[in-house]
């Protein structure tokens, strides 16, 4: 399932086969959260964007349209015509984030929608069923995200609890696959690795879980508030106890230059909302730093957002013209920003393979990571 290609340093360069083709690795994964890329994209563009794997939300399929009408619809990849790999993340972020009332049980969580405020029960069960009812190629194990700092006893507990969740999700998903109507029969269960900021017990956790034998394993429970260096500081002490023939994937991170850290340390897979979410308000990503297409200086100029960068935006459209349509209040600029901004985000991993093959992630870190954070 996932072969090791490449090491230069800590950094890996893999590929990791699913049921709907092989992601080459480091990847970054496109966000489409209720099955759509907000911005206005569709699974013919996540394709000529380089878009190697997308993800959908559990929770948000959940509540709407309903998992059990994805699956009449022919599952998630019927239902969005995109035949590459999906991952669905379990709920658990959702569920801890977004419900005001909750109740955590050994069963699971009680709660309401955001929606509509009705009543939801959702344990590893559930959220296996969900997902199987999706037909995702990976399936995120379910699990308790816990706010940075939590004190050490509850998370502590929390880290045990979850151990027994993702047992139950590996029961539940082994049952489910076994049924005619599986949407799937190739999808597959990834852990999720808990435990605040407190590095005894991320280690101790990721034994744990290691046990299981999983296709993959993620790192949870960051970008959550703490601040870049402990994270940094968890993914050190985390990623040397991860099984080096599995994908190691960092959930909801991040930054360019965070993902080039973290690639730093060992690390695969990545997603974040932020290219698109930025994009979305006029933040732009270039090979020279962050821009804001709303600022004035744009209004009269002629050049694309990025002139190293081949995307359709920057190969058709001008920052004047783009910034106009900000202005005018035309969802068309989203559109583009949005196209650009993730055409970056995959680029970039794309660069970041060849460094490693190349022997030359040393310099490319430190050459891009200071020039990625700056503001033009």
């Amino acid at each position: 399932m996932y072969k090791l290609i490449k090491t230069n340093g800590k950094a890996r360069r893999g590929e990791f086969t699913t049921a709907h083709g092989t992601v080459q690795t480091p990847v970054f994964m496109n966000v489409g959260t209720q099955a759509a890329i907000k911005g206005g994209l569709d699974a013919t563009d996540l394709e000529k964007i380089g878009c190697q794997v997308e993800l959908s939300n559990t929770y948000h399929l959940h509540v709407r349209p309903g998992d059990e009408v994805v699956k009449k619809l022919g599952g998630l990849h019927k239902m969005m015509n995109w035949d590459k790999p999906i991952l669905t993340d379990s709920g658990g972020f959702q569920v801890f984030s977004l419900a005001k009332l909750r109740k955590i049980s050994e069963e699971g969580v009680n709660f309401n929608a955001h929606t509509d405020g009705r009543k939801i029960f959702m344990g590893p069960e559930e959220s296996m069923k969900i997902q199987w009812n999706l037909g995702s190629d990976i399936a995120m194990a379910f699990d308790e995200c816990i706010e940075n700092p939590a004190p050490y006893d509850y998370v502590k507990k929390s880290c045990e609890r979850t151990t027994r969740w993702l047992e139950r999700c590996k029961v539940a998903l082994d049952e489910l696959k076994q049924r005619e109507d599986t949407v799937n029969p190739g999808q597959m269960l990834w852990g999720i690795n808990q435990g605040g900021t407190y590095e005894d017990l991320r280690v101790w956790h990721m034994n744990e879980i290691a046990k299981l034998d999983l296709p993959g394993y993620a790192i949870g429970g960051l970008a959550v508030g703490e601040t870049t260096e402990e994270m940094y500081r968890i993914i050190d002490a985390v990623a040397p106890h991860m099984p080096e023939d599995k994908p190691r994937y960092l959930m909801g991170v991040g930054t360019p230059a965070n993902i080039i850290e973290a690639v730093a340390r060992g690390i695969d897979f990545f997603d974040c909302v932020m290219p698109a979410r930025n994009a979305r308000h006029g933040h732009i990503f270039t090979s020279q730093g962050i821009l804001n297409i709303k600022n004035a200086k744009y209004e009269l100029d002629t050049t694309p957002l990025d002139p190293e960068c081949d995307c359709p935006t920057c190969r058709n459209f001008s920052k004047g013209y783009i910034r106009h349509l900000y202005k005018a209040g035309e969802m068309l600029g989203m559109r583009l920003c949005v196209t650009h901004n993730l055409y970056f985000y995959n680029k970039l991993m794309a660069d970041i393979r060849a460094a490693i093959e190349n022997d030359t992630f040393d310099s490319f870190r430190a050459e891009k990571v200071a020039l990625y954070e700056k503001r033009i």
